[in-house]
């Protein structure tokens, strides 16, 4: 599966943090849909809650992007946010 979480680093204070995993961590949450596991971070449930996560390809690269609705801000780069 993979794992979710946030991590504080960037100019406006969060980042997402993904990596692939074998096992649910003892406070992790797991969702499960399409035959993907996801677990998510005890201490990123509350800033990920609500967010979609989609994975998406062009030309130029392939990424998962976050559509979180609890965001007040992000840099200007878009690497980091705030809640």
């Amino acid at each position: 599966g993979v794992k979710v979480g946030v991590r504080t680093r960037g100019c406006n204070g969060l980042s997402y943090t993904l990596e692939y995993t074998k096992s649910k961590g003892e406070s992790d949450e797991e969702v499960v849909q399409d035959g993907v596991r996801v677990f998510i971070e005890k201490k990123a449930q509350l800033t990920l809650l609500g967010t979609e996560m989609d994975y998406v390809e062009d030309k130029l690269s392939s990424e998962f992007v976050f559509n979180n609705p609890n965001i007040k801000g992000t840099c200007g780069c878009g690497e980091s946010f705030n809640i």
